[in-house]
This record gives C-alpha cells, sequence and structure tokens, in this order.
C-alpha cells in the first residue's frame, strides 16, 4: 500500500451518506421493506460507540429486557447532546428517507406527509410532547436475544429506521442475526434474515408499508428483532427519527 493510500483522508459522513445507491435502497425497500447500506459506519466509529456503552454520562436512561419481556440484553437511550456520529446520521438519513415515506403514505391513503428536515420533523414531535431523543446503543451477551417488536413511541412516528452492527460477527460474536418479519393480510408471516457485518445498517419499516396486490395497494406490519446470540459479545446502535414522549 502506498503512503498516499494509507493518509488517504476518509470521506465524512456526510458524503457517505450522499454517495449511497438512493436509488437501489429504494428499490429494496419497496419490494422487500428493508434494505442494506453497507460500511457506511467505519471501524473506528464504531468502537468508539461500541465503547461509550460503558460510561452513564452519554444516555439518559437504561433498559434491561428481561424485565420487561423485551428478550434478555440491554440498551441506553442516549442524551441530548446526541453524539456527532449519531446526530449526523439522524440529519443526513432523514432526507432521502422522508421522500420515500411521504410516497408510502400517499399510496396507502395516509394524509401524514413528513417535512423535507429532520429538524422540521423534530418541531412538530416536540410540540406534542415528544422531546426524549430515541437513538439507543443495544448491548448482547450469549445466550441474549431481542422479541419482534416495533418501536413506536408517540402520536408522531417516522415510519423508517436504521440499525447499525458496531460489533464483527465471527470475531466479536456468533448468531446474533437481524430478523424481520412481515404479516400480509391472511397470510402467513413472512420471516427476513439480514446479514450485516461491521459498520453495516438496515434500513427498515417501523410499523407498516404499501404492498402491490392483484386489486391496488394493501398495508403489511413488520416487526423486528434479534436471533439469539451464540458467544461473544454485540452492540448494536439504533437510528430512529421521531422522539419520544
Amino acid at each position: 500500500m502506498t503512503a498516499a493510500l494509507r493518509h488517504r483522508k476518509l470521506p465524512t459522513l456526510t458524503e457517505r451518506v450522499a454517495a449511497l445507491d438512493w436509488e437501489r435502497i429504494t428499490q429494496d425497500l419497496d419490494t422487500q421493506g428493508c434494505a442494506t447500506v453497507s460500511a457506511l459506519l467505519a471501524p473506528s466509529e464504531c468502537v468508539a460507540l461500541a465503547e461509550s456503552y460503558a460510561s452513564d454520562t452519554a444516555f439518559r436512561s437504561r433498559v434491561v429486557m428481561a424485565r420487561h419481556g423485551f428478550g434478555r440484553g440491554e440498551y441506553k437511550y442516549f442524551a441530548h447532546p446526541l453524539p456527532d456520529t449519531v446526530s449526523t446520521l439522524r440529519t443526513e438519513l432523514y432526507p432521502p428517507l422522508s421522500r420515500i415515506a411521504n410516497r408510502w403514505n400517499e399510496t396507502m391513503g395516509i394524509d401524514v406527509r413528513y417535512p423535507d428536515a429532520h429538524a422540521d420533523f423534530l418541531t412538530r414531535c416536540h410540540e406534542a410532547g415528544q422531546t426524549r431523543p430515541t437513538p439507543l446503543l443495544l448491548q448482547y451477551g450469549e445466550g441474549d436475544y431481542n422479541c419482534l417488536h416495533q418501536d413506536l413511541y408517540g402520536e408522531h412516528v417516522f415510519p423508517l429506521q436504521v440499525a447499525f452492527l458496531l460489533s464483527s460477527p465471527g470475531k466479536d460474536f456468533t448468531g446474533g442475526e437481524f430478523v424481520l418479519t412481515e404479516q400480509r393480510p391472511r397470510m402467513q408471516s413472512r420471516a427476513e434474515v439480514v446479514p450485516l457485518s461491521q459498520g453495516d445498517g438496515v434500513i427498515f419499516a417501523v410499523h407498516h408499508r404499501p404492498v402491490k396486490g392483484t386489486r391496488g395497494y394493501y398495508r403489511v406490519n413488520l416487526r423486528h428483532g434479534v436471533s439469539r446470540l451464540r458467544s461473544g459479545r454485540r452492540h448494536a446502535l439504533g437510528v430512529i427519527f421521531h422522539d419520544a414522549q
């Protein structure tokens, strides 16, 4: 490797988001309800976020899943101000996702529309009393898992969210796959297991999405979770765009 390559500056996170193949992402979301983005976060960013779990100063609360029937493992909600990486992801991912969300709502006959800028959507949340930040850091150990669920925190819900894997599968942990299920009317649930590497993200529908049938579009409900960890420790970042009450 040449010195020029070793010292080549990593594109900023804003530049990395802008360079994503949004046409492919949109198509995957429309057809599967989820889409992956490869290596959006650098290894150093993943490690820094994962290591921050040991400190309580950056977080507003800690949830032990077993106490609430959510599964096994735990997670912490970030406090304001959000870490720069998390704040940038929220700000930069939101605009292209809002265009998808608006088209989905129009297709499903839902009147809600989302503004172009994330700051404007947060203003809507805050005016309704949804002021607590929702991005979270999750930690799993051997035998831990996350039950299938939906992240709904109030009246105003942004219909897409993103989960990033911060640990390295096969090295830091085994098992612990991201799982998405989709329930179509009068049909059995369809499961999707999404393979991720460190720094990868998966964009997915929070609650429901439109699916085209023989008589037009209909809504399908989605839930997501994490399968049982076989060994090691797994950290993940959840980027949710609406705030909580």
